[in-house]
């Protein structure tokens, strides 16, 4: 019975850890709205930064703090070993168009593993367009 009791308890153990082993890794995430941005369904480019190791794809989403129900889209591009996500990579996007005065925008990237899991999250918010 003790040899049991103590095999259930490495067994728990050795979950607990695989667990904690499987966090996520926060990105760094960074970019610049340019007047070209406003109105548009050209993405601007994007810096990633503490991108993980295994990772595949970098899956992009634009958020209006001020209105979050309005889908701006993203998209996701093949990780090729850049931390630079070019302007324009992103074909579902539809960038920042607020009807008056400035809205606070996030850009969030997630790094996707090869089995399609979730390895790296990071997310920056800027104010955008009064240009």
């Amino acid at each position: 019975m003790k040899k049991l009791t103590l095999f259930f308890v490495v067994s728990v153990f050795c979950v607990a850890i695989a667990a904690c082993s499987t966090s996520r890794v926060k990105l760094g995430v960074d970019y610049n709205w340019i007047p070209e941005n406003k109105c548009s369904f050209t993405s601007p480019e994007i810096k990633v930064s503490g991108i993980p190791e295994g990772t595949r794809k970098l899956r992009v989403s634009l958020t209006d703090i001020n209105v979050p129900s309005y889908n701006h889209g993203g998209g996701t591009v093949e990780y090729n070993g850049s931390n630079i996500i070019k302007a324009g990579a992103l074909k579902n996007y539809d960038g920042p168009c607020p009807p008056s005065g400035e809205h606070i925008y996030s850009i969030k990237v997630q790094a996707i593993d090869g089995s399609g899991k979730v390895i790296g999250v990071g997310e920056k918010t800027k104010p955008c367009c009064s240009f």
